[in-house]
């Protein structure tokens, strides 16, 4: 029995299965985008942002950790200048998983997991920037109250005009 024991197993004794998640994660790095199934992608998930929480720390101790763990060096070298800087303003959630669908050959659920790219951030904190805008202006004046009374006048206008409008006298009959 597995009682309390961390980690997926993957079908995987456990030198297959971290060979193949350093794989993952070297090409995930490589391609910023990689298809596999739902379960690896899950699992990659977390050595991913370590990975990337390590480039942005700089410095040589943190270099090695990485060099140690990926397949490939030049993969490390533009992790630290390019993929870190990318990701400087952001504290962790690095990559995203879209569910896919189901492989052909034997159903397993598919996932592309992929990093986020630069205008994807910059989109969220615009979307946090409006809403902390909405509640300063609703909050200052009673503008609210009055546009929405206004709404409400438009909205029973056309309402009536719909009641006196002949197309829906001829359904009506």
């Amino acid at each position: 029995m597995r009682h309390r024991a961390a980690g997926k197993q993957l079908s995987r004794n456990s030198s297959h299965r971290k060979a193949m998640l350093r794989n993952l994660v070297t090409s995930l790095l490589k391609y910023e985008k990689v298809i596999t199934t739902d379960i690896k992608a899950k699992s990659v998930r977390p050595i991913v942002e370590s990975i990337i929480t390590l480039a942005k720390r700089g410095d040589l101790h943190a270099r090695r950790q990485v060099l140690a763990y990926l397949q490939e060096k030049q993969i490390a070298h533009r992790l630290f200048e390019e993929i870190a800087k990318r990701f400087a303003d952001r504290q962790g959630g690095y990559i995203r998983i879209a569910k896919l669908g189901y492989r052909k050959g034997d159903g397993a659920p598919l996932s592309v997991i992929q990093l986020l790219q630069q205008e994807e951030q910059d989109a969220g904190s615009a979307k946090t920037k409006k809403k902390a805008k909405k509640k300063t202006v609703a909050a200052s004046s009673g503008k609210k109250a009055k546009v929405s009374k206004t709404a409400e006048k438009k909205t029973d206008e056309s309402s009536e005009q719909k009641k006196d409008s002949p197309a829906t006298e001829t359904q009506n009959t």
